[in-house]
């Protein structure tokens, strides 16, 4: 019986809203692929994302005319070949993991080859932009997770943060800008953040501005993330970034991800594994590139009003690894 790839959409409630320097959003909006074969069904989520020129019916589209492939027999191993990084692959390439483990019986971290089962790992928690006052209070009410994740804009980021060190004096913070800085503003602002404590800031320049960051001391290390894509680019990086965010939707999938992983760190780069706001589903095969990083950023799931059944286990910080019925 030849396989089948089906494609759909959900749609899944952030409790509030989710504001970052480019704007805000209420829901998580996912596309689902699931690759049958048999009674066996692997599953992949992706969030299309519109910096990067993708849109959900764009990648619907793209899933859909791959989809006669998947039946004529194309596999994990020739889908880098066949489609571009992205959100769209992504989706497709971990349903093929998925399908693998439950057809071989080979759990996924097996698979691909991680010396021993993946474990727990501490998460980052994302306060989404807002005035220095409300992300105090965010941060008070968050005051057990002992990594906060700050999302910035530009003006008024120094206020922001000052306000939510004096809530969460222990907490270890993350700045992230978005793109939102210009050089002047990092170099004015990355002083008094090294002060409060902030230990990494995260994309502070736009994407293509970033040659500016070419041999500029910082006092606190920066992290590459509209900037870094796949292993292909990595070079540019160095002497810019000292981390490099790695997430699945731009990767192109769990494949990509491992890959750029092994060239970061043999590149020098720290890792940070990342993702965007999105169910369980998208954070399982995620959890594989994040043992051993230098920081973990897969809260998605703790931003929704309500996540797939069964999802991931969070305790408070704590997320462990997907079990067999989510996902590889």
């Amino acid at each position: 019986m030849p396989r089948s790839l089906t494609i759909r959409r959900d749609s899944f409630p952030i409790r509030g809203s989710f504001r970052i320097s480019r704007g805000a959003k209420t829901a998580a909006e996912v596309v689902v692929a699931e690759i049958r074969d048999g009674a066996v069904l692997g599953r992949g989520e992706c969030v299309p994302y519109g910096r990067y020129g993708e849109t959900l019916d764009g990648v619907v589209a793209a899933l859909e005319a791959i989809a006669p492939a998947v039946a004529a027999g194309l596999g994990r191993e020739e889908l880098e070949r066949a489609m571009p990084a992205g959100a769209a692959r992504n989706a497709l390439d971990c349903a093929f993991w998925d399908l693998e483990a439950k057809l071989s019986g080979i759990p996924a971290w097996r698979l691909a080859g991680l010396g021993a089962a993946p474990g727990p790992v501490i998460t980052a928690y994302t306060l989404s932009l807002d005035t220095p006052e409300a992300m105090a209070r965010a941060a008070r009410a968050a005051a057990e997770r002992p990594l906060l994740k700050l999302k910035l804009t530009g003006d008024g980021d120094l206020e922001r943060v000052r306000a939510v060190r004096r809530a969460v004096p222990a907490a270890r913070l993350i700045a992230d800008a978005n793109e939102g800085w210009s050089l002047d503003q990092l170099r004015r602002f990355a002083p008094e953040m090294a002060d409060l404590g902030v230990e990494l800031i995260e994309q502070p320049l736009p994407a293509g501005a970033d040659g500016a960051l070419a041999g500029f001391a910082c006092p606190v290390p920066l992290g590459a993330d509209e900037s870094c894509h796949g292993r292909e680019g990595l070079e540019a990086l160095k002497g810019r970034y000292q981390v490099l965010n790695i997430k699945l939707d731009k990767t192109g999938g769990l494949t990509g991800a491992l890959a750029l992983k092994r060239a970061a760190e043999a590149a020098g780069f720290g890792v940070m594994v990342g993702c965007m706001v999105a169910t369980s589903l998208a954070m399982a095969p995620a959890m594989l590139v994040a043992q051993g990083a230098r920081l973990v950023d897969l809260d998605g799931p703790l931003l929704l009003a309500v996540d797939r059944e069964p999802g991931l286990r969070y305790e408070g910080a704590v997320v462990h690894p997907p079990e067999p019925p989510l996902w590889g």
